[in-house]
């Protein structure tokens, strides 16, 4: 019989054929379930035995020494980061560069997209000392908690008194820049009171590409070692599903393509921007990204020591 895997994802797009059946396994029955909120820990969450997981918070754990997750190089999200620099309609910053000793607020240190967002910042001339951080809820309808931890430094990182929505700060003047994965209410809109910092996205994120090499990962793919250890084929099995999955996606978006009256420009500039293979999984296409991110966690104190892409995700579970 087929081992049932139970697997929690966002409601990205490229899940879409996979959610409705039009990919599945000869080896497992997978019930996916797409999510608002990702377990908040996999290792001892009793309704999942794999999971979306944080690049971030699973480089840090196994820094720490934990072994409850195994993670597979298959980055479910993937994300430039310059357009996730927003401020306020009048501002008058228009590059990363334009932050330097500016107020910077963000809704968790921690992050895998905001440790790119300030290696973004670093190579234009912005490092950590050189602004003022506020780290707290993006609005009034988040929960407030602690979303800096151990990482606070009065004056430089820090969360203000009673928390305040760092979003409300941005259009009071008191910020002059946030971080911010998804864009707030209103932002498409042509009264919109925020606008992304870069004036031209696309060349400012397509040369960061010819830079680096890659657009960088924000999330992976996590099996319960448990359940990795039960089934050694079950990570690739799962990874193989998801890019099917995301094959099949754009294959139909690339025929269907009236769902914006311009994504069809935008699959046609992506196709030739980017070099085929650019969103591949596993470890070695994406060994230079995955090193960097290691550098960049240990050089913003993330992690004590840094690790090498092979001990982050062993072939085989602990």
């Amino acid at each position: 019989m087929k081992p049932t895997i139970r697997l929690a994802v966002r409601d990205w797009d490229a899940m879409t054929p996979l959610a409705l059946g039009d990919i599945t396994s000869e080896r497992l029955d997978l019930r996916l379930d797409r999510v608002a909120a990702l377990p908040e820990d996999l290792a001892t969450d009793p309704n999942y035995d794999a999971s979306e997981t944080s690049l971030s918070r699973y480089t840090t754990a196994r820094a720490r020494g934990e072994t409850a997750v195994v993670g597979v190089p298959n980055f479910i999200m993937r994300a430039f980061r310059h357009r996730c620099v927003i401020t306020a309609r009048d501002s008058t910053l228009t590059t990363l560069a334009d932050l330097h000793g500016r107020r910077i607020g963000l809704a968790g240190w921690q992050d895998s997209g905001n440790t790119w967002t300030r290696a973004a910042l670093a190579r234009d001339g912005v490092g950590i000392e050189d602004a003022h951080w506020t780290v707290g809820r993006l609005s009034a309808s988040h929960p407030t908690l602690d979303r800096v931890g151990r990482y606070a430094r009065p004056g430089r990182i820090e969360t203000l008194p009673g928390d305040p929505p760092i979003l409300d700060l941005l259009l009071d003047g008191k910020l002059d820049a946030v971080f911010t994965p998804f864009m707030p209410a209103g932002f498409y809109g042509r009264e919109a009171k925020y606008r992304h910092l870069v004036a031209d996205l696309r060349a400012a994120e397509l040369s960061y590409f010819n830079a680096v090499g890659y657009v960088p990962g924000i999330h992976i793919l996590g099996v319960k070692a448990e359940m990795a250890r039960k089934y050694p084929w079950l990570a690739q099995e799962l990874s193989d599903l998801l890019d099917a999955s995301q094959r099949m996606w754009l294959d139909k978006r690339r025929r269907y393509a009236e769902t914006t009256p311009w994504i069809i420009d935008e699959l046609g500039q992506s196709a030739r921007d980017l070099p085929e293979g650019w969103d591949a999984s596993g470890l070695e296409p994406n060994r230079r990204m995955i090193a960097d991110f290691i550098a960049q966690a240990h050089h913003q104190g993330l992690m004590d020591a840094p690790m090498t892409p092979d001990t982050l995700f062993p072939t085989e579970p602990a």
